[in-house]
């Protein structure tokens, strides 16, 4: 078997739609290596998009996953449920950011998650109306495509979308847009498109995933608190991307000095298998009708056995410090190859999850060619990293929080290799 071969196979039997970065096919992967079909390794810098901060078959995952499937494998939790449904609930209750009663409920991926939040803020509210920002990722069902603030690749001929959906601008230092002027967009809004009383809630993310890793800054989502407490709206973090260690706190809503009523979170909650969960103040969360919440593999036993053994994984071999280490190393190694690399025009980031951003040399033009050549240059050497950013000029960093440190210093020295090419 052979790359080649499984290239052209793949022409034939899948669409193009389903676009892929590599034209290599894995074979096996361990923690942050991964290994192709012809016996290639690389290192895995983008973690299946931010799903494996626990690393490729983690022991503690594979081993509870592996005890689960000995019991049962699906029984759909809405027909007979099981007990790991509610441990995992009364842990994630816990663990999020908020000190008032909570209930979580479990979906399939993040973007059921996202969907979710809303259905239950309408319920909630009786409002129709929803807030999220420009460069925002949220999925690409019909919802999660119109709450997304991000055209091309995921919108592009597949509308109409659902209305009432409206987008401000999310504050970017970088590209010109203030705290000052992003929340003056919300109000702009309340003028021109629909008073506040009818907005039922603002979604944003506290790190923009795909729209380029920028951090929302403490005085904007203490403002947006206020906003969404002033007007009765309902504010949604979605931690998709950002939860479960990745910024050097099990969920970036802890950096804040406010909580947000409900958050969404996927990815690495499972550490590779599918599982996504809505976790959020009890009287909001109790809104929907029975039957209103759920789904046919909402809440898979082997996804919440996984589930379970990544937070333990979290907390038993300290990845919160893993993360503010490994993220310490990465932007002091990005910073300085500022003199080399005059295209770095950004290096930013909580935690682990960091991004460069470039620009053309001497000018505030991103450059997208640059960033694919670093990206390009770099799977060549055996280095797998993701781009992001409205303009594609950014690379982000999701390797596992788990990852060797010799493992990690050939990486980072494979990434100076690509920047300097």
């Amino acid at each position: 078997m052979s790359n080649k071969d499984l290239m052209q196979r793949k022409a034939e039997a899948t669409p193009r739609g389903v676009g892929v970065m590599c034209t290599f096919f894995a074979s096996k992967a361990k923690n942050a290596e991964v290994w192709d079909v012809e016996g290639n390794r690389y290192i895995d810098f983008a973690g299946g998009i931010g799903v494996l901060n626990t690393g490729h078959l983690h022991d503690k995952v594979q081993a509870a996953v592996a005890e689960q499937l000995n019991k049962f494998s699906h029984t759909c939790y809405q027909v007979v449920p099981y007990e790991s449904y509610i441990s995992v609930a009364e842990k994630l209750n816990k663990l999020t950011p908020g000190n008032f009663a909570k209930k979580t409920a479990f979906f399939s991926t993040g973007a059921e998650a996202v969907e979710n939040a809303i259905k239950v803020a309408r319920a909630a509210t009786g409002r129709p109306g929803v807030i999220a920002f420009g460069g925002a990722f949220h999925g690409r069902t019909m919802l999660g495509m119109a709450l997304t603030g991000k055209v091309a690749p995921y919108k592009i001929g597949f509308g109409p979308f659902v209305g009432e959906i409206y987008h401000a601008a999310y504050p970017n230092a970088l590209h010109g847009v203030s705290v000052e002027e992003s929340l003056a967009s919300i109000e702009k809004l309340f003028k021109f498109d629909i008073e506040a009383k009818r907005v039922a809630a603002i979604i944003f993310e506290p790190i923009q995933g795909e729209g380029g890793f920028y951090v929302a800054p403490a005085e904007w989502v203490r403002a947006i608190r206020k906003l969404c407490d002033d007007n009765g709206i309902v504010m949604i973090a979605d931690e998709v991307q950002a939860g479960f260690a990745r910024t050097g706190k099990l969920f970036a809503m802890e950096h804040y000095d406010v909580t947000p009523d409900l958050t969404t979170m996927a990815k690495s909650l499972a550490g590779g298998f599918p599982l996504a969960a809505l976790v959020g103040k009890a009287e909001l969360m109790d809104a929907p009708a029975p039957g209103g919440l759920g789904g046919t593999y909402a809440g898979s036993p082997l996804g919440l056995a996984a589930a379970n053994a990544v937070i333990d994984a979290i907390q038993e071999e300290k990845l919160l410090d893993r993360a503010n280490k490994l993220g310490d190393i990465l932007k002091e190694k990005l910073h300085g190859l500022k003199k080399d690399v005059p295209q770095i025009a950004d290096v930013r980031g909580l935690g682990a999850m960091i991004a460069v951003e470039f620009n053309k040399a001497g000018t505030h033009e991103p450059d997208t060619d640059f960033t694919k050549k670093v990206q390009t240059k770099a799977l060549e050497s055996g280095l797998i990293l993701l781009t992001c950013g409205v303009y594609a000029n950014v690379v982000r960093f999701l390797f596992p929080l788990t990852i060797e440190d010799a493992v990690f210093e050939e990486a980072l020295g494979k990434l100076e290799a690509a920047l300097k090419a």
